[in-house]
C-alpha cells in the first residue's frame, strides 16, 4: 500500500536540505548553541531556497513538493541543527495553515510573504499560561470594535521564533461559548500596533531559536484579519497540529540520527583494552536498538506523510509518528551519549547539544501524554465506526 521510494521531485527536495545544512546550518550550530539569537541570515537562504514553503502551491510562492519530501528534508536539517529547523518547520505549518483557511485575499497578500522570507518566518501563537495542553483554558480575547473588526487583548507563552516573524497567526476567544467553542483565530502582523514581544527564554536546548512571549494590547483588527470561521478557530488549530505533529517527528529524528552516527563513528575509533569499542556487544546493542527504533519511526512518519499527502484521514498516524519519533529520539541520544562516556557529557563532542534540543519534541505541538489521548480516542473512533 505504500511505497516511500523518493520521487525525483522529492530526492530533488532531500538534496537541497542536505546541502544546506551541511554549508550553511552545521557550521553555525555549535556557536548559535553557546551565543544563542536568532539565525536571520540562515533562513532568509533557507526561503532562497524554497524551504519555507515545501508543502505550499506554487501559485503562491511554494515550491509544491508534498508532505513526505517536507519530512525527509526536516530530518536533513534537523540534524545540522535543531534550533534552526524548528523555526522553518513552524514557518512551514503557518504558510500551510493560510493556504487551506485563508481566503483568495488573505492567501494572496501572506502565502507568497512567508515563502520568500519577506516575513522573517511565520509564528504560531496557540499556548498560554493556563491553556497548554487544554486550549478550553484560553484567556485572550478579540472583541468586536462594531465596524466589523475586532480588538484583541491577551497574552500568549512560548511563541517560537516570537522575537523576529513577521506574521503570527493567534488564537483567541470571540464568545463565552463553553470549552473549545468561540475561540478564532487571527492574522496579525508582527508589526501591529500593540504588539509586544517579550524577551526570549531561557531553555535547556534549542538555543538557536528563539521563544518568546507575546502581549497584544488591544491591537486594532480589520475583518480581514479573521482567519476561517467565527467561532471556528480549534478546529483551525488541531487540523494544523496535525500537519505539524510531522515536522517535529522529522525533527526528533534527525537528532536522533545526528547522534547515532556520531556515537557509531566514535566506537569504530575509541580504543578501550586493545580494541575498537565498536567490538564490544555492550555497544553493539546499544547502536542497534537506536538504528531499529528510529528506522520505525521513520516508516511511521513517512506513512503520516503519505496519508496526508493523498488527502486521506491522519491524525492518528500524526500522533503515533510524533509519539515514536520523540520518545526514540530521546532514547537514541541518549544512548549516544552513554557510548561516549565522559566525552559525551562535554561540550567538545555534540552529542550532548543533540540530547538537549532533542528533549523538547517531547513536549511541543502537544505531549507524549497527549499524544496518547489522541491515539486512544481515534482507536475507539475507528471501532466504533467498524463495528457501528
Amino acid at each position: 500500500m505504500y511505497d516511500f521510494t523518493p520521487t525525483e521531485n522529492q530526492e530533488l527536495i532531500v538534496s537541497t536540505a542536505r546541502q544546506f545544512a551541511a554549508r550553511t546550518l552545521a557550521p553555525r550550530a555549535a556557536e548559535l548553541d553557546v551565543a544563542g539569537g536568532f539565525p536571520r541570515e540562515s533562513l532568509a537562504e533557507a526561503a532562497e531556497l524554497g524551504l519555507l514553503g515545501i508543502n505550499v502551491p506554487e501559485r503562491l510562492g511554494g515550491v509544491e513538493a508534498g508532505a513526505v519530501a517536507y519530512a525527509l528534508a526536516v530530518i536533513e536539517l534537523a540534524k545540522a541543527c535543531a534550533g534552526t529547523t524548528v523555526a522553518m518547520t513552524v514557518s512551514n505549518m503557518v504558510a500551510e495553515v493560510v493556504t487551506k483557511f485563508g481566503t483568495p485575499e488573505q492567501q494572496q497578500e501572506h502565502v507568497p510573504r512567508l515563502c520568500s522570507g519577506e516575513y522573517v518566518v511565520g509564528g504560531f501563537a496557540l499556548s498560554e499560561a493556563g491553556a497548554g495542553s487544554d486550549p478550553a483554558g484560553m484567556r485572550t480575547r478579540a472583541t468586536p470594535n462594531g465596524r466589523g473588526g475586532w480588538v484583541l487583548s491577551g497574552q500568549k507563552l512560548w511563541i517560537t521564533s516570537g522575537t523576529d516573524a513577521g506574521l503570527f497567526v493567534v488564537w483567541a476567544r470571540t464568545s463565552d461559548a463553553p470549552g473549545s467553542q468561540g475561540i478564532s483565530a487571527f492574522l496579525v502582523r508582527g508589526d501591529a500596533p500593540g504588539l509586544v514581544r517579550g524577551k526570549p527564554e531561557h531553555k535547556t536546548g534549542q538555543h538557536a531559536s528563539t521563544t518568546t512571549p507575546l502581549e497584544f494590547n488591544d491591537i486594532e483588527l480589520g475583518p480581514e484579519a479573521l482567519l476561517g470561521e467565527e467561532g471556528k478557530g480549534f478546529r483551525v488549530a488541531m487540523m494544523a497540529l496535525d500537519g505539524g505533529r510531522i515536522g517535529i517527528a522529522g525533527l526528533a529524528l534527525g537528532c536522533g540520527l545526528a547522534a547515532t552516527e556520531f556515537a557509531r563513528g566514535y566506537a569504530l575509533e575509541r580504543q578501550q583494552f586493545g580494541h575498537a569499542i565498536a567490538d564490544y556487544q555492550a555497544i553493539q546493542w546499544m547502536l542497534a536498538d537506536s538504528a531499529t527504533e528510529l528506522e520505525a519511526a521513520r516508516l511511521l512518519t513517512l506513512r503520516a506523510a503519505w496519508l496526508k499527502e493523498q488527502g486521506k484521514p491522519f491524525t492518528q498516524e500524526a500522533s503515533m509518528a510524533k509519539l515514536a519519533a520523540s520518545e526514540r529520539g530521546w532514547a537514541a541520544c541518549d544512548r549516544a551519549v552513554q557510548v561516549l562516556g565522559g566525552f559525551g557529557y562535554t561540550r567538545e563532542f555534540p552529542v550532548e547539544r543533540y540530547l538537549r534540543d532533542v528533549r523538547v519534541t517531547r513536549i511541543f505541538e502537544g505531549t507524549s501524554e497527549i499524544q496518547r489521548i489522541v491515539i486512544s480516542r481515534e482507536i475507539a473512533r475507528r471501532f466504533a465506526r467498524a463495528t457501528g
